[in-house]
């Protein structure tokens, strides 16, 4: 039986409306340049602030992409 193999990248994404958006945003990024991409982890979630409201979302993700065989 064999296994699988990843590698993983850490990447950072943003939005201005929610921490899924900015998920969703660098995932959707990194799909042009990282193919095989078969999860990811939440590492750190951070925002900024401006006039007292969160301005954007920030987070950081590792992605995994499997290596071909």
């Amino acid at each position: 039986m064999q296994g699988h193999n990843y590698q993983y990248f850490e990447l950072v994404g943003t939005s201005k409306s929610s921490v899924e958006d900015a998920v969703q945003n660098v995932l959707a990024k990194a799909a042009k340049d990282l193919p095989n991409m078969r999860w990811f982890q939440l590492v750190e979630t951070r925002g900024a602030i401006k006039d007292s409201k969160v301005s954007e979302w920030q987070v950081t993700v590792k992605v995994g992409c499997r290596l071909e065989e």
